[in-house]
């Protein structure tokens, strides 16, 4: 019997499996970014996003597994970004009060800052739609962004300025109260600034255990 022809064997997966380009990855997430603030993520398809990005379902499944995969990883690029922001507007806090109150105003910039909160805005609304309906689409990116606000109250809770407090779980509670601010004024657009982030910046304080003198000081 002849040997048969390597040229009829099938083609294995593994054969025809090239790696991950970061370059092309990149692209992919630029396009899915865009995809995402214009359509949300209801409207949100792979075809669109490769039609963008000029790139095959082929270049996709090289770097992505599914859809949900590209969307939460569009979520956690978004966050590691403002996660650089919030850090460079903490770096020059004296305390950790300073640096709490530093993330709050950093995050005020979403409904007040015209530069901040275009790119950021629909993003943000669209995370925050997930929340209930795929947390784990979100959670990372949330974790990521209120990363330098929990490193800031672990800090503050060692060093004796905060007390009684869990740092993962606080941190929540203070984006909790921004975020409602945030939304209020995306809604109503009747918000004044520095009263908004004086009243959020006591209130949070207030439950970390902060006296009004320490605060003002």
């Amino acid at each position: 019997m002849p040997a048969p022809d390597p040229a009829d064997a099938p083609r294995t997966r593994r054969r025809d499996k090239l790696e991950p380009d970061p370059a092309v990855r990149r692209t992919i997430l630029a396009a899915a970014s865009t995809t995402l603030r214009e359509n949300g993520v209801q409207g949100f398809g792979i075809a669109a996003v490769l039609e963008r990005a000029g790139l095959s379902t082929r270049a996709f499944y090289r770097h992505f597994g599914s859809k949900d995969e590209l969307v939460a990883a569009v979520f956690l690029e978004s966050a590691r970004v403002e996660r650089r922001r919030l850090h460079r507007r903490m770096a020059g806090a004296a305390d950790e009060i300073e640096a709490v109150a530093a993330w709050i105003d950093a995050r005020l910039d979403l409904a007040f800052d015209e530069n901040t909160k275009s790119d950021l805005r629909r993003l943000s609304l669209e995370a925050q739609s997930q929340t209930l309906a795929s947390p784990g689409l979100v959670q990372p990116a949330y974790a990521e962004m209120l990363k330098p606000l929990s490193e800031a109250l672990e800090r503050g809770l060692r060093r004796g300025v905060f007390h009684h407090i869990h740092p993962a779980v606080d941190a929540e509670f203070i984006h909790g109260v921004v975020w409602a601010a945030v939304d209020r004024q995306w809604q109503t657009g009747d918000s004044d600034r520095a009263a908004v982030r004086d009243r959020a910046v006591s209130f949070c304080l207030r439950g970390l255990g902060v006296t009004s003198d320490a605060a003002t000081q």
